[in-house]
């Protein structure tokens, strides 16, 4: 499943950066962190590698 947004790409790009021992685990915040613990790397770069051209900056939250 790819990314969403361009936000939600950046996260999972820094949390595979992570998981391959190219960055920090303790550098990572928020959204990073979670993915890091939750996902597999197979998953994060899956999020990491969708297009950017068409997604929106961030993922705007469902109408009530």
């Amino acid at each position: 499943m790819p990314a969403k947004s361009k936000a939600q790409q950046k996260a999972a790009g820094a949390a595979l950066a992570a998981k391959r021992g190219e960055a920090r685990k303790s550098q990572l915040k928020g959204a990073s962190r979670d993915m890091y613990d939750s996902m597999s790397e197979r998953q994060l770069k899956e999020f990491a590698e969708a297009k950017r051209k068409d997604l929106p900056a961030r993922k705007r939250k469902a109408a009530r």
